[in-house]
């Protein structure tokens, strides 16, 4: 299968306190500011180098704040069906988790979580609140099922109400 209908995209997760647009806006406040004093400071001071300094580092939180909140590489967050793989990926400078079948001793899945089990004892929760749109929520769930059917797990499902 192409890999654009075996990939679920998902939200990038939101945990910083400042929104996107405003930490945008903070780093064109910042990028003005140092081009202002650029501009009407020049070779004044001793310290003027500095200023190329700031510069530099205002577009380097620009890039950070677009690279790990826009797609501008690519979908980053994303849940991945492979031939004999579960692969989860939770944002740019995150590492994957790869959950082989072989591995898997059961699935759970739940309106808002998919609970992998794995032979081994160990037990990973993957948030669903993440998956955007009711589509991609049908498609998600449908994978798992063909998921778990083609490689024969037991698949425990709890079906979603109608609020979601």
């Amino acid at each position: 299968m192409p890999t654009g209908t075996t990939r679920i995209r998902l939200r990038p997760a939101n945990t910083s306190r400042i929104p996107f647009w405003g930490q945008l806006a903070i780093g064109a406040f910042w990028l003005a500011y140092v081009l202002f004093s650029m501009w009407s400071d020049s070779n004044v001071h001793d310290y003027h180098f500095l200023h190329w300094v700031f510069l530099v580092f205002t577009f380097v939180y620009i890039g950070y704040i677009l690279v790990h909140n826009a797609p501008i590489f690519g979908t980053q967050s994303y849940l991945e069906f492979t031939p004999g793989y579960i692969v989860h990926k939770n944002g740019l400078f995150r590492p994957k988790q790869v959950f082989a079948a072989e591995n898997i001793a059961t699935l759970e899945l739940k309106p808002l979580l998919l609970r992998v089990r794995q032979k081994d004892g160990e037990i990973y929760a993957l948030n669903l609140r993440e998956v955007k749109g009711r589509l991609r929520k049908v498609s998600f769930r449908e994978q798992v099922r063909q998921f778990a059917a083609q490689h024969n797990l037991p698949l425990q499902e709890v079906a979603p109400n109608s609020a979601s």
